[in-house]
């Protein structure tokens, strides 16, 4: 059983990126820019966009933070998306979600250039990635791929299961793995709560990529000999014994699971990490005009 270490990959790929950005910027041009938009005090979020302005540093980007209250009005962050979209210093940016609930994340969404989409969330890219013309991929999937990539792991002739139908990883990441490329050319299939004896689907897996937001939720009866797990789940489970009163679990019972397993991705420490880093690599495309010139 081999452990798919997200964190040494990202490390890897971020000095792929400094050492890209540093013959740019030796060269006369522009390190590519990224902005976060933060609304309100979600303390998850807040973390998340710290992680992203500093693996920024890290890579030898220019970054950018829009913080704003809460109580933002739709319009006020609408005109902040425009200001962004038409700000031609900005290669690339997030408006870090969830949003407050009076927030409409929908019409957010459709507001942002799809040339400056880094998430990769826009309908637009996602049309032209489920048609395999150049976009920004959405960051969990891409990071998975590149997983799969690096570690050599095959997919052609496969059999797939995602468990989770979500716009941001579970159907791209089935679209993604059944499309004519590499990693990919795998016969999947896509599960949800509403899918009939589930584990008799999971068990057919030789990749399963577990996507649903339930802790521990897939267990060693649920998978075969060999099978590649990717763990996309973070959930915070109450633990007592832990320093803040919680830990962190992925979808997949690790501890039943791993035995099992050819290759596993651990939580923490696994697909986490590569949605950072792709979110990057996207942004270092937007910087190139390398997708949408």
């Amino acid at each position: 059983m081999t452990i798919i270490d997200g964190k040494a990959l990202a490390d890897t790929i971020k000095s792929e990126i400094r050492t890209e950005v540093d013959a740019i910027t030796a060269a006369g041009g522009k390190a590519p820019h990224l902005a976060a938009v933060l609304i309100g005090d979600d303390p998850a979020s807040q973390v998340y966009v710290r992680n992203k302005v500093k693996s920024c540093e890290t890579v030898g980007f220019r970054s950018t933070l829009v913080r704003r209250p809460a109580d933002i009005s739709q319009e006020e962050l609408i005109s902040i998306v425009t200001t962004l979209n038409e700000d031609p210093e900005i290669d690339g940016f997030i408006v870090q979600l969830p949003l407050p609930k009076h927030l409409n994340e929908e019409a957010v969404t459709l507001a942002i250039d799809p040339r400056k989409d880094v998430d990769g969330f826009h309908p637009v890219n996602f049309g032209r990635m489920a048609q395999g013309l150049p976009c920004y991929l959405p960051a969990t999937p891409f990071g998975i791929l590149e997983m799969l990539r690096r570690y050599n792991i095959p997919t052609a002739g496969k059999e797939a299961v995602v468990v989770g139908r979500s716009n941001i990883v579970g159907s791209p990441m089935s679209i993604l793995l059944s499309q004519k490329a590499s990693p990919g050319n795998a016969t999947v299939t896509i599960c949800h709560s509403r899918t009939a004896d589930l584990a008799a689907h999971t068990r057919r897996a030789d990749i399963l990529v577990a996507a649903i937001g339930s802790p521990d939720f897939i267990t060693g009866d649920m998978v075969k000999e060999g099978v590649v797990v990717i763990d996309v789940g973070m959930n915070r489970v109450e633990d007592p014994q832990a320093k803040n009163g919680y830990r962190l679990t992925g979808d997949v019972d690790f501890a039943s699971v791993a035995p099992k397993a050819s290759f596993i991705t651990p939580v923490p420490g696994g697909v986490g990490q590569m949605t950072v880093v792709s979110l990057l690599l996207n942004t270092l495309k937007a910087g190139k005009g390398a997708v949408y010139g």
